[in-house]
């Protein structure tokens, strides 16, 4: 650019003075009316979309309208149904035979991909409903810690999503397996619920403080000092494992052997309950003993609560290894907070349990007619199945 046409100097800049002068001089020229850019009526394609509805209302009478011919398909008469008659959208849902004071488009947006089966056929009740949540994120396994941020707040969010199945007077019972990862987590659950019933105005929903069970603890290793979580043994392993490092004592034992094998697969990005599920270890607490003990405890809780749902705060391997068993086959790893839900029908007969889009109707498992355990190392007495 030349320095003339910078400075305001040069031809252009004299040819638009010169036109500013002759309008000066003669008459004032009428103000420019820009077009307006605005636009108040609907968009062609919905013009066009009305005028078609107009056309086929003005063809049909309202009956054909409301039920349509045979030849129009089945899920678009009951659409036409819902328009007609003002449903839809904004009606409001029931669980259980109850109104949850909501409507179906809140429930579209929150729903899970759970699937219930329908048995009002068989005129069945449910006795109680039973989550088993597993922990949310941790600081880590090598030592017996608590929840991180984001783990607190998936526990809070789980809490608030049961929320939605609190009915007004429906007792809550919170329990959690002695560690501080699974008891932090149902605190968390535990204010979640808190928030949202309250939120939902659920008068007179009771839930209760978190109190312990022993039946719903992780599975064990048998170590010198008794059977240990497989998380708080890592110390002891720890310990002793630098030891034959470090002196060479000779032949290290069995539980050392097989929890190198253990937190091996875990260093190495594997999937040690994976390993566990499939790979006998003689000083590993074995999955069935696991899930006979959750059968023990989920039928106690049952038996000594009023409370009609029951959200235990527990771990991803004895859960796994319980579904598992019902389904039969390896379902997955659940991830933090993710849940597996058993539905006791009234009669303590059969239960339908709910995992990944899966459901399963059992029989409840007579534990007394089991044969006995071989291995007494992992046993739960009753005096010391809640702390």
């Amino acid at each position: 650019m030349s320095s003339d046409v910078m400075s305001g100097e040069g031809p252009l800049t004299d040819e638009v003075g010169q036109a500013g002068a002759t309008l000066a001089e003669g008459e004032q020229s009428a103000p420019t009316v820009l077009p307006r850019t605005e636009r108040p009526d609907a968009p062609a394609y919905l013009q066009r979309h009305k005028q078609r509805q107009a056309a086929r209302a003005a063809q049909r009478p309202a009956e054909a309208l409301a039920g349509g011919d045979d030849e129009t398909p089945l899920y678009l008469r009951r659409f036409r149904e819902r328009q007609t008659d003002g449903s839809g959208l904004g009606e409001t849902v029931s669980f259980d035979g109850e109104s949850l004071s909501t409507t179906r488009a809140w429930a579209e947006v929150t729903r899970t991909k759970e699937i219930v089966p329908e048995r009002r056929d068989q005129m069945a009740t449910v006795a109680a409903d039973i989550y088993l949540v597993r922990h949310g994120e941790t600081q880590g396994y090598s030592s017996e810690s608590g929840l991180t941020p984001l783990g607190a707040w998936q526990a809070h969010r789980r809490g608030q999503e049961i929320a939605r199945r609190v009915m007004p007077g429906m007792q809550v019972q919170m329990v959690c397996a002695p560690t501080n990862r699974a008891r932090q987590t149902a605190e968390h659950l535990r204010r979640g619920l808190l928030d949202n019933v309250e939120l939902y105005g659920r008068q007179g929903a009771d839930i209760s403080e978190v109190h312990d069970d022993r039946n719903f603890r992780n599975f064990e290793v048998a170590t010198p000092d008794g059977p240990r979580d497989v998380t708080s043994a890592f110390r002891i392993y720890h310990r002793e494992a630098e030891k034959y490092e470090r002196i060479g004592l000779g032949e290290r034992p069995g539980w050392l052997v097989e929890m190198d094998r253990f937190w091996g697969i875990q260093q190495g990005g594997g999937d040690p309950i994976t390993h566990w599920l499939t790979m006998p270890m003689l000083y590993f607490e074995p999955p069935v003993s696991a899930v006979r003990r959750f059968w023990r405890g989920i039928l106690e809780l049952e038996k000594h609560t009023d409370a009609r749902q029951i959200v235990v705060a527990t771990h991803s391997g004895p859960i796994r290894a319980f579904a598992t068993a019902v389904m039969g086959y390896d379902p997955g790893e659940p991830f933090n907070t993710e849940f597996v839900r058993i539905r006791l029908i009234d009669g303590g007969v059969t239960a339908l349990v709910l995992y990944r889009n899966r459901v399963q109707e059992i029989s409840i498992p007579d534990l007394t007619a089991l044969p006995p355990s071989s291995d007494h190392r992992f046993d739960v007495s009753e005096e010391d199945g809640d702390e």
